[in-house]
């Protein structure tokens, strides 16, 4: 397959015929060894997405955030990351402020990746996006340490909203001016919204370094920084 751009059209269909059935399995919580909750609906979710990309890629390397095994070997062309719903505790909490993040890599290199958040009808996906002229705005992750206390103090334009999908979104498309996430987060959060972000020209620190394209593998936390690049915008000048 030359071209996942289809594939990625296909998955975001399938999340938006899905929601349905999602919201039948929200409030149907269990939770895991770390006390976070997952839902039948990201265990349904993540089948069903699965199901339609081993169907496209034969041999497929599939890390999906409910099943993933830590003994996975990456010894297949193929690979798609995925975390069905990225802010599972406002998807159970009845928000909508929750996404579904999936990437897909062939040999090593970024093939394509889909940023969406279904219920406020926002898509990102490579080759569609999106873009806002300025903002202010700091987006930080939702697990709190001293960073993001000092991040908060000096930025009076702050947010947290307790999903990755949403901050990868908005600063992507310059929404926010920035996004910081100091503690860490896992490949499945954070892949397909670092690798659009480097395709959207944005400047992405990953662990205190340039990031420059390489698969994130899964089963450790990666720090990130994300700058947007508003001087890639013509005629719009600089954040200042």
């Amino acid at each position: 397959m030359d071209d996942v751009t289809p594939l990625l059209g296909q998955v975001r269909d399938l999340v938006l015929t899905s929601l349905p059935r999602m919201m039948d399995l929200r409030y149907n919580i269990t939770w895991k060894p770390d006390g976070s909750p997952v839902t039948d609906a990201d265990v349904f979710l993540e089948r069903e997405i699965e199901g339609l990309l081993r169907e496209a890629l034969p041999g497929l390397r599939f890390v999906g955030e409910e099943s993933w095994q830590p003994d996975t070997a990456f010894d297949t062309d193929w690979v798609a990351v995925l975390d069905p719903i990225d802010g599972t505790e406002n998807f159970c909490s009845g928000l909508k402020e929750w996404g579904t993040t999936l990437s897909i890599w062939h040999k090593g290199q970024h093939r394509g990746s889909l940023l969406m958040m279904p219920e406020l009808n926002d898509v990102v996906m490579s080759g569609h996006i999106p873009r806002v002229p300025q903002s202010r705005i700091v987006g930080f992750s939702s697990s709190y340490n001293e960073d993001i206390g000092r991040g908060i103090a000096e930025n009076p334009e702050s947010r947290i909203m307790g999903c990755a999908v949403y901050n990868l979104i908005n600063v992507i498309r310059g929404s926010y001016a920035r996004f910081v996430n100091p503690r860490g987060a896992y490949n499945w959060d954070l892949l397909g919204g670092v690798a659009l972000a480097r395709e959207a020209g944005c400047d992405v620190m990953i662990d205190g370094k340039a990031y420059d394209g390489q698969f994130l593998e899964p089963g450790r936390r990666y720090r990130v920084d994300i700058r947007h690049r508003y001087d890639l915008h013509p005629g719009q000048g600089s954040l200042g």
